[in-house]
Order: structure tokens, then C-alpha cells, then sequence
């Protein structure tokens, strides 16, 4: 007799190992179809590999300030890349054991192969087939490459594989500065590596305010050789490789390609679902409640195209799976758009952008880190934080940041805007002194000082003493 499970979630990485634990909560019935490696993208090659790389390496580059606190011997010290590499990878293997250990429990309920729709409720599995009342895709996304690009073979790396390299070359480009790009860059740099950075755009680490991008490319160019605005062509030139940019060229042993990522939803037979795909082959869903079309199938992550962040991705297969489980979907808010990239200074976008804004109805108020306190002790007083506050009532609606610890100022930004905080409630909450926070409250003054709604006194005024 043929199995009919409740569910089958194709895919075992962040938002398919949520939806999984989701599931599980409210039935035996399910199965997890996973092809390739176990262990979520994250764990494996993407933020927890990549951010213990920039642990070392900022650690390394902070010998640059030694002078300026009185220490002296800073320019003795060296770094060990093939070291470096095997510590990312040890921490790399302990963050995956753990999901691998969840999936090597499900025994039956999973299946390693490749899923191909036959219709919306049928899977094909090799000769295998799969019925279920509901179906998650979560088969996440992997790297961008240029097929023409294929001729370089090892010259290119990706995030994929960056971290499996026993060691590195001295000379290596990265293509693209988004926020993969613009981290491993300067990573890289800041360990000794000859880096130079190429990006088609001239804004980088998905930055849309001009004043905050120059800010970080102006800090870039101070660590590495960055070319933007123009796209990078590269040629093999003997053992090596030319990457040329408009006037610019330069030769390099390697080149990291950071170009995005492109979800892992081609060759799933979607044309069988009897709906329209859009012109990169994925289908149109509902982002609050995750599901295709009409049909008794949802999607989340990477696969979706939507948000390509773990948080985002965490939330997609909790909601995928919740509906899944239901007659009815439901419609969930999603939370405050929130983007951290690693560098130093930390970048972020929160809320809007200025680019989605309207300027007649937006007040712009800014900090100017060079002269913060609390950064010029530590040596780290670079970067711009300006907040986007509404014109008619104050309320704050987002942030770009290139700013010292901008990953912890964007939380409590998040959190302000997810609240519908204003100006002036914000002003209302204490400040301590000193501390980096200050340079908000230097930003949040400076809007206010531009809205006629708001007093600039950051105090509330008692009752009167009778």
C-alpha cells in the first residue's frame, strides 16, 4: 500500500531543519528528503565559518593600534594562514555535528536524493515515489559562477569551498562586494593576503545611502585595493589569472567569487505545478504565509529569494510549517528588515533604506564617529550612523550604519523601529556614559532638532511641585 505522509520537506538545511522541528511537534507522519551534504549553509560554509575567520583576523589587524596605546612589539607579530584555516574548520565541524546527529536520527522519515515534483502533492526520488498532503521546499541556494567562468577551474573559489583550502596564495582578487564579498575581502587583507576588490556596483555591502557608502568604501580603500562601477573580466593569463575592470587590471593567483547566490529550485519539475514561474524558474508565493499559489505547497529560505538570512530563513520554515499543518494558512507579520555585514566597522541596514523612503517626508539626522568619545579611546573612532525618522510624527523608520560595534546599534534599532518608537520615546530612555550608544543619541538629537513635533529636550518634565 502506498504511504501518504502529512508532510515532506525537501531540504535539510535552516529553514527545512525548522520546519522539520515544527512538524515534528505535531506529527510522526513526515518525511525529509535532503540531497548532498547535510547541515545548513550557515553551519557549513556561509556566517559561523566565515565569521570565525573574522575573529583572527581582526584580532591580528588590532597589532595597527598597539603604537597608539603605549604597546610596543605589535610589528613583530605573524599570522599562520594554514593555522588560521584549520581552527575555521574545527569550529566549522563542531556547528554542523549537531545537525547531523538530529538527521542520522530520523532514520526511515529521511531520504537522500534528489526531489523532482511530478505534481503538487508527488514526488519522484530516483525510481522512488513520494505522495504527501503538504509539501515544504527548502532546498536553500548555492553560488553564483558565470558558466564561461568554468574555464578557470581551481583558480576560483567560493564560499563553498573557500574553507576547505589547506592554505591560500598571496595575490587574490574577490569579485563582487556585496556582503559576502566585502568580509571575506577584508578579512583576507587584514591577515596579510594581497586583496583587491572588485564590484560592478559603487555602492557596497548593500548600502543605498551615498554618505554611508562612501564612508565604508573610503575605509575599504584604506585596507585594500577596491575598483567599483565597473564589471570585472577576467582572462588566464600563463599559470595565473588578469582580472581587468574597465582601465584597471591586475594579476592574481586566485579569485573568490562573491556574486550571490542563486536558489536550488531549477530541475524540481515546478512547471508540473500548473503555475507561472517567474524569469529565474522559482514560483510566486505568499511572504506571510509562505505558500505557492493555491497549492498544498510552501516554500522557505534561500529558496524563496526573499530574505537571504538565517533569522529570515528560521522564521519562513517555522511559518511554512505551521500552515502546512493546517487547513487554512495564516498570515504571519514578518519581523523589521535587518542586515549585519562583519566587516570593521560593522555595516547594517535596518527598516528601510533611504532609497525606499520619501524624502519630502523623511528627516535625516546623523553621527559622525571621528569625534565619539567612546571610539577615539578605542582607537576605532570611524564611520557614519544615520537614522531616517518620519517627518509628520516622529516615528523612526530605519538606519544605514558603518559604524564600531554597528551590529549591537542595529539591534537596538531593530527593536526601536519593530516597537514604532519615536524620536522622542527613544530620547526618553537612558543613555549611559561613555559608551558607543552615545553616538545614537548624538543622531536621534540631530533629527529632532529637524522636527517641529518634537522637543529636543531629552528629559520628561515632571508634574509641577505643589
Amino acid at each position: 500500500m502506498t504511504k501518504l505522509y502529512d508532510v515532506a520537506i525537501i531540504g535539510a538545511g535552516s529553514a527545512g531543519l525548522t520546519a522539520l522541528g515544527e512538524v515534528r511537534k505535531q506529527t510522526d507522519n513526515f518525511v525529509l528528503i535532503n540531497d548532498g551534504s547535510y547541515g545548513t549553509t550557515c553551519a557549513r560554509v556561509g556566517c559561523m565559518p566565515s565569521k570565525a575567520l573574522i575573529e583572527v583576523s581582526n584580532a591580528f589587524h588590532r597589532r595597527k593600534v598597539f603604537d597608539a596605546f603605549g604597546v610596543s612589539g605589535g610589528e613583530g607579530l605573524t599570522v599562520d594562514i594554514p593555522a588560521v584555516l584549520r581552527r575555521v574548520r574545527k569550529l566549522r565541524d563542531g556547528f554542523v555535528a549537531g545537525m547531523l546527529k538530529l538527521t542520522d536520527e530520523l532514520k526511515d522519515s529521511s531520504i537522500a536524493g534528489r526531489a523532482r515534483f511530478l505534481d503538487s502533492q508527488v514526488l519522484a526520488v530516483g525510481e522512488r515515489r513520494v505522495y504527501a498532503k503538504k509539501i515544504i521546499i527548502a532546498t536553500g541556494s548555492r553560488p553564483v559562477i558565470p558558466k564561461e567562468w568554468g574555464r578557470f577551474g581551481t583558480g576560483i573559489l567560493t564560499s563553498d569551498d573557500l574553507f576547505e583550502q589547506e592554505t591560500l596564495p598571496s595575490h587574490m582578487a574577490v569579485i563582487g562586494m556585496g556582503a559576502i564579498g566585502s568580509e571575506i575581502a577584508q578579512a583576507f587583507s587584514r591577515l596579510g593576503i594581497t586583496i583587491t576588490g572588485f564590484g560592478h556596483n559603487k555602492h557596497i555591502a548593500g548600502l543605498s545611502d551615498t554618505a554611508v557608502n562612501s564612508q565604508a568604501v573610503a575605509l575599504m580603500r584604506a585596507e585594500f585595493t577596491l575598483y567599483l562601477g565597473e564589471t570585472a573580466e577576467p582572462v588566464i593569463e600563463g599559470k595565473r589569472i588578469r582580472v581587468c575592470a574597465g582601465d584597471e587590471s591586475v594579476v592574481v593567483d586566485k579569485m573568490i567569487v562573491a556574486l550571490g547566490r542563486r536558489p536550488n529550485v531549477d530541475k524540481m519539475g515546478l512547471e508540473n505545478l500548473g503555475i507561472e514561474l517567474d524569469e529565474h524558474g522559482a514560483p510566486p508565493f505568499n511572504t506571510r504565509t509562505m505558500q505557492i499559489a493555491d497549492l498544498p505547497v510552501y516554500i522557505a529560505g534561500d529558496a524563496s529569494r526573499h530574505l537571504p538570512f538565517l533569522h529570515e530563513a528560521i522564521d519562513e520554515g517555522f511559518i511554512a510549517a505551521y500552515n502546512a499543518l493546517r487547513k487554512e494558512p495564516a498570515c504571519f507579520e514578518r519581523r523589521v528588515p535587518l542586515e549585519i555585514v562583519f566587516t570593521e566597522p560593522s555595516i547594517a541596514v535596518v527598516g528601510q533604506s533611504i532609497d525606499e523612503l520619501d524624502e519630502h517626508e523623511t528627516v535625516i539626522g546623523e553621527v559622525d564617529f571621528s569625534k565619539q568619545a567612546r571610539a577615539r579611546m578605542g582607537e576605532v573612532n570611524h564611520g557614519l550612523l544615520r537614522v531616517y525618522v518620519e517627518r509628520s510624527r516622529g516615528r523612526l523608520l530605519g538606519a544605514e550604519i558603518c559604524a564600531p560595534q554597528g551590529e549591537h546599534l542595529a539591534h537596538l534599532l531593530a527593536l526601536a523601529i519593530q516597537v514604532k518608537l519615536t524620536v522622542r520615546e527613544l530620547l526618553l530612555m537612558p543613555f549611559y556614559h561613555p559608551v558607543l550608544e552615545e553616538g545614537l543619541r548624538t543622531a536621534l538629537l540631530d533629527a529632532a532638532s529637524k522636527l517641529n513635533c518634537v522637543d529636543v529636550l531629552d528629559l520628561a518634565k515632571a508634574p509641577p511641585i505643589h
